[in-house]
């Protein structure tokens, strides 16, 4: 269950190079709490630096207007190991279309593990397939990540995976029809980029002949931006910041573990993040059940997932 209160802000924009710290450590209730004040934060005394290795799961769900609020597929998964000793941070993105056993549902696409039964069960999924442990898990909504660029100032990204999409979804306007589209182009090269096209440039799934593999890699490369760009938040940043995700997060990680980690932040960048995305031969696409999907080799993948992941 997600916790109560405001979590350490600073830990998830620092950062960790990937980890969850730009998908916000607002809990569920933050934008309900009046907090108007840095003094109305939790007590931030100093804290043990963490020195143990952990894993977090991330998650993004397209919750808009098509989706009741408790029948989400993830989107997005995208799963990090963070070594606090070593210094280094694996990114490992999990496709959404993965053709796997679901703990007590059958067999189906991953993404719809959380669907079936929230974090718990995406957790699961994702445990008892890539043999791993995880620690935590952070998720979060469209209008959460939109809402986190927005407050930072927007992104700076250097354009690598164009985009030219007829067929994005029109939906994020709960007012508006859901189901409609709109041409959305994102030109190669530098560009400053709002809450909205950021979501664009990593969400748009047309028009990019590797698929969901580039699109993977366009997410890796905006949790990088939004690290970089959270470096001058402050703890006087920290209230403004929790009211704009109404209840567009949530997390495991209890507020004592964040501020711990929180130490650490600054110890990661770009240069020490892995990032790790399962193109083939690690997949391979196909047809089940009347649906594209992408199949595991397992033979291949596990062999690479536990250089890094226990």
């Amino acid at each position: 269950m997600p916790r109560t209160w405001i979590v350490v802000l600073g830990f998830l924009l620092a950062g960790l190079g990937g980890l969850g710290a730009y998908f916000l450590p607002v809990f569920q209730t933050a934008a309900n709490t009046g907090i108007t004040a840095p003094g109305s934060l939790p007590n931030l005394n100093p804290v043990s630096r963490p020195t143990d290795p952990f894993t977090v799961l991330l998650l993004g769900s397209d919750d808009d207007a098509k989706f009741a609020p408790d029948r989400l597929n993830t989107q997005s998964m995208i799963l990090m190991r963070i070594d606090p000793t070593a210094k280094q941070a694996t990114m490992l993105s999990i496709p959404r279309d993965l053709w796997v056993p679901i703990p007590d549902q059958g067999t189906g696409k991953i993404s719809t593990a959380y669907q079936l039964g929230g974090a718990q069960a995406a957790v699961a999924a994702v445990e008892s397939n890539f043999k791993v442990h995880i620690d935590d898990y952070v998720w979060i909504g469209l209008n959460g990540l939109v809402n986190l660029i927005n407050k930072l100032g927007g992104v700076n990204l250097q354009v690598t995976n164009p985009v030219m999409d007829d067929f994005y979804p029109s939906d994020l306007n709960a007012n508006g029809y859901p189901y409609d589209y709109y041409r959305v182009a994102v030109l190669p090269g530098a560009a400053h980029m709002d809450g909205v096209h950021a979501l664009q440039y990593v969400r748009s799934r047309h028009g990019d002949v590797r698929g969901d593999f580039a699109r993977s890699e366009r997410q890796q490369q905006l949790l990088l931006a939004i690290k970089a760009q959270a470096a001058h938040l402050n703890v006087a940043d920290l209230p403004g910041l929790a009211g704009a995700f109404n209840g567009e997060i949530k997390t495991s990680i209890a507020i004592d573990r964040l501020r711990a980690l929180l130490t650490i932040a600054n110890d990661f960048n770009g240069s020490n993040t892995q990032r790790v995305v399962l193109v083939p031969p690690y997949t391979s696409e196909g047809w089940a059940a009347g649906q594209s999907v992408v199949f595991p080799d397992w033979s291949q993948i596990l062999p690479l997932v536990h250089k890094t992941f226990p």
